[in-house]
């Protein structure tokens, strides 16, 4: 079992920065991929960016590209999402997520989710 707590959402005018983490606890030494999806109010939820936890390739959504950077520190069991320049677009609750597996983009792939956090961004 994984268990993923999120921190670091809250409110932001359009432009700014915002930094999430996700610490990890458990079995994470059976993680493959971690990732973050984000779900508007009346949108199904969405990829935002993920990354692999041995070689540390990252992917992102073509929305976040170049805005958004996830990191990892191994050491510290702690996912990142450095968010630059956000948008009110971007206004969502994000999720942390972990899969075991080496799917990247399908939310439905992810075995472990944190609680989620809310990014308010104001125009």
């Amino acid at each position: 079992q994984v268990t993923l707590v999120e921190s670091g959402g809250g409110l932001v005018q359009a432009g700014g920065s915002l930094r999430l983490s996700c610490t990890l606890s458990g079995r994470t030494f059976t993680l493959n991929t971690m990732g973050w999806f984000r779900q508007a109010p009346g949108k199904e939820r969405e990829f935002v960016a993920a990354i692999r936890s041995s070689g540390g390739s990252t992917y992102y959504a073509d929305s976040v590209k170049g805005r958004f950077t996830i990191s990892r520190d191994n050491a510290k069991n702690t996912v990142y999402l450095q968010m630059n320049s956000l948008k009110p677009e971007d206004t969502a609750v994000y999720y942390c997520a972990a899969d075991r597996g080496f799917v990247v983009r399908s939310g439905l792939a992810y075995d472990y989710w944190g609680q989620g956090t809310q990014v308010t961004v104001s125009s």
